[in-house]
């Protein structure tokens, strides 16, 4: 059975707008045109003149702005800004121009305003369909007052859920839109187009997939960077996790609680602070270096590379991140073994099986199935994890001096890098696309690993 297969309406309504375009009245029909006529004819006075002023308001701002900004995402600006010289003044001046990104904010905020009114017409569409079925049945239809009361009952949930919804269109999707729309533009610093930009099709795409090209080679190295470094900061803290929290819970271990404070008191320490400490430590002249020189285990003009060489960087931010991670991993597994049932245990000893036997049959399948989804979202995760490698290496070593990435960059650094240090946003737009592609992916198998899809009949 596929992954997006039809659901059934749990809560099914005959007041549709389906249903108000075929079956309602001519009242019903005409608030298609005059949002809230409906509600008026059928006693929703207050409710109507509500939506009819929310319809009179967006069709003011679309005359006289939002058509303007839509047709502007056409060209996104011609007019380049002008230095005049000021003869009075004995100074230049400049001409105010067209400003790219100001049309291109504008216009998707116009197409997702007109996108959230088609949504209010529909509802208002089923409200005025509601209320004539309720008045031709007989029925009470409520007025203003009431309406306002059921916020408080049955509609609690729309009183809660419309601010954070409302949170989430401004400050997610219309980022969100807005960084995809300039993925297809020349907005950077080459050529100086950080004012006036224009559309570019697919041609950024095609410039990030070039192998031939710098910022091509530089992103499949990262690509491919990032992928091993989710595999291993993920299964490498899984494994040790596991490993410390089998150790710890076995029956033969003693003082398990301060096994366990020993291991999770890194935890009690915000992580980044952890971070710049291991990266002034394992600097050349830091205390591991100097420690070393003083014990005579390396020249007194040596120091060991842990960020000036690629592979050393490589392997000192993994194992750096096994030791800040390991005590999370801990207490999961360390749950997750104490809710193992001892009756499999103990059937599993009454049928001869050994240690091993026991571990693979019964403890690691279990674990598994319990973290799986676990697993996922932080491999996920770790493709998205900023902190670690920023705080610790900056991404450096830097070999390649035509590359705009060092050599554990992750995307998501090298992201940050090309937008705040280079200024190629219309780059870092595509890397941005797809580190969301990649993460959307990595959603994708967790929901179909998790408990609910497979009761859902997923599989």
């Amino acid at each position: 059975m596929g992954l997006f297969k039809k659901r059934v309406n749990e809560f099914p309504t005959p007041y549709t707008c389906t249903n108000a375009i075929k079956e309602g009245g001519l009242s019903t029909k005409l608030s298609m045109i005059l949002m809230g006529f409906g509600n008026i004819v059928n006693g929703q006075v207050i409710k109507g003149l509500i939506y009819l002023f929310i319809e009179i308001a967006y069709l003011v701002f679309m005359f006289v702005n939002g058509i303007g900004f839509i047709a502007g995402l056409r060209t996104l600006g011609s007019v380049e800004q002008q230095e005049v010289w000021d003869e009075a003044k004995q100074i230049y001046t400049y001409t105010k121009g067209d400003q790219s990104i100001l049309i291109l904010l504008y216009g998707v905020a116009a197409i997702l305003i007109t996108v959230l009114m088609v949504v209010i017409w529909r509802g208002t569409l089923k409200s005025a369909y509601k209320a004539e079925c309720l008045r031709k049945e007989g029925k009470h239809v409520n007025n203003f007052a009431e309406d306002l009361k059921t916020l408080l009952n049955e509609n609690l949930y729309r009183l809660f859920m419309t601010p954070p919804t409302a949170f989430v269109f401004i400050f997610t999707i219309l980022p969100l839109v807005f960084m995809i729309c300039m993925a297809f533009t020349n907005y950077s610093r080459i050529d100086n187009h950080l004012m006036l930009f224009d559309w570019v099709g697919l041609d950024n795409f095609k410039t990030l997939f070039d192998s031939k090209s710098i910022l091509g080679s530089t992103f499949w190295s990262v690509l491919g960077w990032t992928v091993i470094w989710a595999f291993f900061a993920t299964f490498s803290n899984y494994i040790f996790g596991m490993i410390l929290s089998l150790l710890i819970n076995r029956k033969g271990t003693r003082a398990k609680g301060f096994w366990r404070f020993c291991f999770v008191l890194s935890c009690a320490v915000p992580m980044f602070v952890s971070l710049l400490i291991m990266r002034t430590m394992l600097q050349p002249e830091g205390a591991v270096n100097v420690l070393l020189r003083n014990l005579g285990l390396i020249a007194s003009d040596k120091s060991l590379p842990f960020f000036t060489d690629p592979t050393w960087a490589r392997v000192t931010v993994i194992i750096i991140n096994i030791w800040v991670g390991v005590p999370y991993t801990l207490l999961q597994l360390t749950g997750v073994l104490q809710n193992i049932p001892e009756d499999l245990y103990e059937a599993a000893r009454v049928d001869g099986a050994n240690a091993i036997q026991t571990f693979t049959k019964i403890t690691l399948p279990y674990m598994l199935y319990v973290t799986t989804p676990y697993l996922i979202v932080t491999f996920t995760g770790n493709i998205n994890n900023f902190n670690v490698i920023y705080l610790l290496s900056g991404g450096d070593p830097v070999t390649d001096l035509s590359s705009t990435a060092g050599k554990t960059d992750l995307l998501v650094t090298w992201l940050y890098k090309l937008t705040i240090d280079k200024q190629y946003y219309n780059i870092g737009a595509v890397i941005g696309i797809m580190t969301f592609v990649i993460l959307a992916i990595g959603a994708l198998f967790t929901y179909r690993n998790s408990k609910s899809y497979k009761e859902e009949g997923g599989f």
